[in-house]
């Protein structure tokens, strides 16, 4: 027997922009932590093995950051703090329900394109 899949993968934005630049970012100084709590949460749940976080850069959701991808369900999560990445660990990684109310709005993260239907998009 190998060594299991994980059941899930959180992708934690973890972009950060100099000062002064135009957009803003998802790690600030007041931000800087969560993806420590949130490896915290996963390892105090014991569910550390079954559930993979993953530090990414820019996810292009910057106005409503900190963000994060959970999959498998392509279910993105915005304006991050402890105590709501406490719940969705609860309830969405442990309890199987994503959590509504922190999900990003759908103007800002609609259904997927396939590669092939953007190409067509794009006239080419």
């Amino acid at each position: 027997m190998g060594i299991p899949q994980p059941a899930y993968y959180i992708f934690k934005c973890e972009q950060s922009a100099p000062p002064g630049m135009p957009k803003p970012s998802c790690v600030t100084p007041q931000t800087q932590d969560l993806f420590q709590h949130l490896a915290t949460k996963l390892m105090q749940e014991g569910i550390m093995a079954t559930v993979q976080p993953i530090r990414t850069s820019c996810m292009n959701r910057c106005s409503s950051g900190p963000v994060m991808l959970v999959e498998p369900g392509h279910t993105m999560y915005a304006g991050l703090t402890k105590e709501k990445m406490d719940r969705i660990v609860t309830e969405h990684i442990i309890g199987g329900n994503v959590v509504e109310e922190y999900v990003i709005d759908s103007e800002l993260w609609d259904e997927a394109i396939s590669p092939a239907d953007m190409q067509k998009q794009m006239g080419r």
